[in-house]
């Protein structure tokens, strides 16, 4: 009886502390708001306001409080939602930061958008946004439309079908699915699926589990579940202890800047590397599929040419094996096209192209061919959730309304023209200055450095995440312009300078 009542102190005790966190939130942002908003767009503010040391003591007492019931190593601060404005995140004690992580590239339009805000408070939403259905099962009245007027509007060239998940993971698991099922298919060659089959499938054997593969790339990340794991090396946390699947890599370009200076170089290394992927394919006939992300994200922002891609879609289609490409990151308009393989120039398109992140909600599209013949093939409980389609339609209406992929052509110029001046500047630091749209990143010297550099950018009011083993890279959000990359510009070299 006495730990029972020990543990409901403890839980009382956490709770009081996570509201006395957002009281103090609140508090703090009340006080800082007038002078801090200088009525840009979405009432952001026009700089940074930094009021504490980040994270900061609302901040600490917050982790400290939800750390009695949840990990918390990777928070690194609380957000005040409600106070955070544009491009503007207001955390616990107060700090209107410029974010440029965008909550891990997933947040399109900023904080508090004035049509996100209204979508959410519309009373023909409240029934959706009140009851989660299971789509796959019993979808709402209306949701073959808003499909139709939200993921087909955005529809990646000879892709006719969409399939909706929770999260890129899920939708780089699935999209594999789709493909083992159409190999199947293809094996057995039109006959019925074998009762041995039915059978064997259940205690993971052949040939009801057969032996299919997908190659991925050294240095691909494309998400944490198991089959994603055996697709993903980048980091070991992320990896070990786990098992994976016995599945091909081959190596990824490096590739060497200023791009103009190394063309021979560049083209050589591509070569190379495509090279390895026709031994793989030629060698082992149970690779199904390749997935290539049109930029290594997690890796580095590593990019290949447009040139190489089609090449290994090139390579894909003369060896019948499925191409997925794996848009979760770099799809819905952060590279100055909706889709970043628009920009390849692609003869015949890729099989599958999966999402997720800015696009609010997750899955894959497919090539009618991809289908599978028999229900709950690819399926779970929630295929999705309708909520997340009324975001999309927001952030494609304001895509379209506001130009927003000329906005981020532009702000991505300043990002990395800006970039390049400093690595010139600052030569000793930084190098490798690279991207498309806002896309952009840059290499430091060591991942020591890195990490000094974001922490010090922070405590400038400029949230900017890393990548790789030591890339800062930028993942701002739609609205982003290049006035806010004049001020991460400015607050940058002042790190660089104080660095020296």
């Amino acid at each position: 009886m006495l730990a029972r009542a020990l543990e409901r102190c403890a839980r009382r005790r956490a709770r009081e502390a996570i509201s006395r966190a957002s009281r103090d939130a609140r508090a703090s942002t009340r006080a800082s708001s007038s002078s801090s908003r200088a009525g840009t767009s979405n009432g952001e503010p026009a700089a940074p306001v930094v009021r504490t040391p980040i994270p900061g003591p609302a901040s600490r007492r917050a982790v400290e409080a939800l750390s009695a019931h949840a990990d918390v190593g990777s928070i690194r601060y609380f957000v005040d939602v409600d106070a955070s404005r544009g491009n503007y995140v207001v955390d616990a004690d107060g700090n209107a930061v410029l974010d440029l992580y965008a909550h891990i590239a997933s947040l399109p339009v900023g904080y508090n958008h004035e049509k996100m805000l209204a979508a959410m408070r519309d009373e023909a939403n409240v029934g959706i946004l009140a009851h989660r259905p299971a789509l796959g099962n019993n979808p709402p009245i209306g949701w073959d439309d808003r499909v139709a007027r939200t993921l087909m509007r955005v529809a990646p060239k000879g892709l006719t079908r969409a399939t909706t998940m929770a999260c890129g993971a899920c939708a780089n698991e699935h999209a594999m699915k789709a493909v083992f099922i159409s190999a199947a298919n293809a094996r057995r060659g039109g006959r019925e699926i074998s009762e041995e089959e039915k059978v064997s499938c259940l205690t993971n054997q052949a040939p009801g589990s057969p032996g299919f593969k997908v190659l991925s790339f050294d240095g691909a990340f494309h998400g944490r579940t198991a089959a994603c794991l055996s697709l993903t090396h980048t980091k070991w946390i992320h990896k070990l202890d786990f098992p994976t699947f016995d599945w091909p890599s081959c190596p990824f370009p490096k590739l060497k800047y200023p791009l103009d200076k190394f063309e021979r170089e560049n083209a050589e290394e591509e070569a190379r590397c495509l090279a390895e992927v026709e031994k793989a394919l030629t060698r082992d006939r149970d690779v199904v599929a390749v997935i290539v992300e049109p930029m290594q994200a997690e890796g580095g922002d590593n990019h290949a040419s447009a040139d190489f891609f089609r090449k290994l879609r090139a390579l894909t289609k003369r060896e019948n094996v499925r191409m997925i490409v794996d848009e979760v990151q770099t799809g819905c308009g952060s590279s100055g096209t909706f889709w970043a393989h628009e920009a390849w120039g692609l003869e015949h398109p890729p099989d599958i192209v999966t999402f997720s992140k800015k696009m609010q909600i997750a899955g894959f599209y497919a090539a009618a061919d991809l289908a599978p013949e028999l229900p709950y093939r690819i399926f779970n409980t929630w295929m999705g959730d309708p909520a997340k389609l009324i975001q999309l339609e927001v952030v494609l209406d304001c895509i379209e309304e506001h130009h927003l992929l000329d906005v981020v052509k532009s702000a991505g110029e300043t990002l990395l023209n800006g970039l390049r001046e400093l690595q010139e500047k600052y030569p000793s630091i930084l190098a490798n200055a690279r991207g498309v749209g806002t896309l952009v990143a840059i290499d430091c010297d060591t991942s020591a450095r890195r990490d000094a550099l974001l922490h010090a950018l922070l405590q400038k009011g400029v949230d900017i995440g890393g990548c790789g083993s030591a890339t800062i890279r930028a993942r701002p959000g739609l609205l982003f312009t290049s006035a806010h990359a004049g001020v991460f510009l400015e607050r940058f070299e002042r790190v660089l300078a104080a660095e020296m």
